[in-house]
């Protein structure tokens, strides 16, 4: 097969490759979504088939019986709801949907419309495009935290940091993270960090609650500050099902202060586990370097023995000693070709005379040779006709009247049973050397 010929995929093996990524993205094992019901359906088993859909999408959604027996109301067209669930592929028809485990209805309150304009008022600016995030650097020094100095929130970030990785350090940034005060203070302590130029990356976080315990994070200065922050920032607040407006401009967001500390570190183990096997992959490389150049070695090696001048002399004499042989061989061939050549015109050169005596004598054995061939063949003959006319002989019935038999007939019906006979018959009889006529006067059957 050419090196440059493109590799082309079946369209199986391109759906089980996605369906593979697609479930066995841990994001995507279970994930929140709030939008309205479309197209119910319950099935006689007690599943429930719907598409949740909002203004710029929708999604086919499966909910199993053993899930929807315990939500506590029946969905109906129109509904607006809260999900949580994982995405699954069906292989045959390629379309994707998501398989909801929870389900409750979504109430909109005046908090939730006022987070739903500004959302869309940042989205059209470009708060949040992913273009602008900055990466997160993988091996931090100071890791800065924003959040409260006495919540769980910050015990739990510096458990996880000195489990994971002992370099990194955790400064903290104290802020108020629920009240009317809240926004100014996590805004300070943002741009405080960034003013010091000391921690490599932001964790701005706090646990969770309702949304007007996390609105401080929804307000324009927690925002702005994140927006404009030089430093990469990892947005850990609320629970999994919290999504913040501070979440969307963050460059990461993490469902939970542990798992943010996880984001923002790499782990020893699995540094320790790449750097085994760089090592194995370097010894692996050297190895095959040094295989590599004792080929080279023993290749050249042979090519200079195959070069000295004691093998190229060595060569040469044993191509001179088959050239010999050849021309022996082929000298004592044309010799006895020639010699064939000579017979034969000399047969040719014959005068006429000796080649008449020749003939004749040909002539005379092809004679003799006829006349045996005929003898042998008379003979043969001759012995086979004895044979057959002994055989004939053998057969004939009258051989047998020698002996006294005679042929006994009737109204010219050969007789072979006293049965076929009456006293008075005249009978007919043949014998060797001639017939003769009698009365049956006696008939005796034998016992």
């Amino acid at each position: 097969m050419a090196l440059n010929q493109p590799q082309y995929l079946t369209v199986t093996a391109l759906t089980k490759y996605i369906k593979a990524k697609l479930e066995g993205d841990k994001h995507l094992f279970s994930i929140l979504l709030k939008g309205e019901v479309s197209n119910f359906k319950k099935h006689s088993r007690g599943h429930f088939y719907f598409t949740l859909k909002d203004e710029g999408a929708q999604i086919s959604a499966i909910m199993f019986s053993r899930d929807a027996e315990k939500i506590g109301f029946m969905p109906k067209e129109g509904d607006h709801v809260l999900v949580q669930g994982r995405i699954s592929l069906y292989e045959p028809s390629g379309s994707y949907s998501i398989q909801v485990t929870q389900m409750k209805l979504d109430g909109i309150g005046e908090l939730y419309l006022k987070y739903e304009a500004l959302k869309k008022e940042l989205e059209e600016k470009g708060y949040f495009r992913i273009e602008r995030k900055r990466p997160i650097p993988k091996f931090p020094k100071v890791i800065g935290v924003v959040t409260s100095p006495t919540g769980a929130v910050i015990e739990d970030i510096k458990n996880t940091v000195t489990r994971r990785y002992l370099l990194a350090e955790i400064h903290l940034y104290p802020a108020l993270v629920q009240g009317p005060d809240s926004a100014l203070s996590i805004r300070n302590q943002i741009l405080y960090a960034n003013q010091l130029e000391v921690a490599d990356v932001l964790i701005v976080g706090r646990g969770g609650g309702s949304i007007e315990d996390l609105w401080g994070f929804n307000e324009m200065p927690v925002i702005e500050a994140i927006y404009q922050s030089k430093i990469p920032i990892i947005t850990a607040i609320g629970h999994e099902t919290d999504f913040t407006l501070s979440a969307f401009v963050s460059d990461l967001r993490a469902p939970t202060p542990t798992a943010a500390a996880e984001l923002a570190t790499p782990n020893t183990l699995d540094l320790k586990k790449q750097i085994m096997e760089w090592t194995d992959g370097m010894h692996y490389r050297l190895s095959s370097v040094f295989q590599q150049k004792k080929t080279e070695l023993l290749y050249l090696d042979e090519r200079l023995e195959r070069s000295s001048p004691y093998l190229k002399v060595k060569e040469l004499h044993e191509k001179l000693n088959r050239s010999s042989d050849d021309l022996r061989r082929n000298f004592v061939y044309q010799i006895d070709l020639k010699r064939r050549l000579i017979e034969s015109l000399s047969e040719k050169m014959r005068s006429p005379i000796e080649r008449i005596h020749a003939g004749k004598e040909k002539q005379e054995q092809l004679a003799i040779r006829l006349d045996r061939s005929i003898q042998s063949l008379w003979t043969s003959k001759l012995n086979r006709f004895d044979i057959l006319r002994e055989k004939l002989s053998a057969l004939n019935p009258l051989h047998v009247m020698d002996k006294g038999f005679a042929l006994v007939e009737k109204d010219h019906h050969v007789i072979t049973s006293v049965t076929s006979l009456t006293p008075g018959d005249q009978i007919d009889l043949r014998l060797k050397d001639g017939q003769a006529s009698a009365t049956i006067t006696k008939i005796k059957e034998n016992i």
